[in-house]
């Protein structure tokens, strides 16, 4: 496993954004999402008219889900790093599946991609890479 993925990582992989082809590289790698992040993704993609069931069976049979990207779900340590990141980050006005995402990265101890610059400016003993 390379990273942990924030939602908006996946999401610029499938909308070909700036960002994407460096997601492509880390999912070439084995990558990790967290379900709560996973869940923002199909949503996003729902919001889009795109059947989440459709998208996950194309991405199934594409050898991403299940192979390069691993869904990774809650546990209850992760709750509460959940809710100890919240002091930390409610400056930058990061949302729960952020911090969760960040939760999951904290307990892997693995880097975390995301699109969001604002988490560049977090103080955490871990790796936050920003895609553009």
């Amino acid at each position: 496993m390379s990273a942990v993925l924030d939602a908006s990582a996946p999401l610029a992989y499938l909308n070909d954004e700036p960002g994407a082809r460096r997601v492509e590289a880390v999912l070439a790698e084995g990558a990790v999402i967290g379900a709560a992040n996973w869940a923002e993704v199909l949503s996003r993609v729902s919001d889009a008219g795109i059947a989440p069931p459709r998208l996950v069976a194309e991405l199934t049979e594409a050898g991403l889900v299940g192979t390069a990207l691993r869904i990774e779900p809650l546990l209850p340590v992760d709750g509460e790093r959940i809710v100890g990141l919240r002091p930390v980050t409610r400056r930058q006005g990061l949302s729960l599946g952020d911090r969760a995402c960040l939760a999951l990265a904290l307990r892997l101890q693995a880097p975390v991609l995301t699109t969001d610059r604002t988490w560049g400016r977090l103080r955490l003993p871990l790796e936050i890479v920003t895609l553009r």
